[in-house]
Parts: structure tokens; C-alpha cells; sequence
């Protein structure tokens, strides 16, 4: 099964066993997502980790939950990877 978003005119194609990084409740430490980084937002380009720390407080953000990731890296949250 296929699900499409489209996020300001552009789709992303989420499989199954993705979900989208904007809900809190979908993301704990731990958690292995992938983000987009402040410097690679105008290009989408998305970075692979594993969330050490969440950063944002609200339980939903339309952009994305920022997360710390273990390296160190700060981005918001486009995906989250079920295993």
C-alpha cells in the first residue's frame, strides 16, 4: 500500500512501515528517521540517524518534530522508519 502527501507542491511517497515526522507521539528516542537539516531544506535532502533527543515540545508541527540525532545533527523529522 501506497500513501502520497503533497507538501507544498511536491509528493512524497511514504511505503508501508513509514510514517510522516509531524505527530510527536510517532517518534521516541531511539527511533531510527530520516531528517532534513537547516542547510538542506531549500533541496530536501534527507539525512539518516537514530533520535537521541527531541527538541520540539508541541505534540504536532506542520513542518516536522525537530530531533537531536546521535551524531549530533539537529533537523525536523521527515520520516519515521518502523522496524
Amino acid at each position: 500500500m501506497l500513501n502520497i502527501i503533497i507538501d507544498n507542491l511536491r509528493c512524497v511517497y511514504l511505503e508501508s512501515g513509514l510514517m510522516n515526522g509531524q505527530n510527536r507521539k510517532n517518534i521516541k528516542v531511539g527511533s531510527e528517521v530520516y531528517i532534513v537539516l537547516k542547510k538542506d531544506q531549500r533541496t530536501g535532502k534527507r539525512t539518516k540517524g537514530i533520535v537521541k533527543d527531541l527538541l520540539t515540545k508541541k505534540s504536532f508541527h506542520t513542518h516536522g518534530i525537530k530531533v537531536r540525532l546521535q551524531n549530533g545533527q539537529v533537523g525536523r523529522v521527515q520520516e519515521v522508519i518502523n522496524k
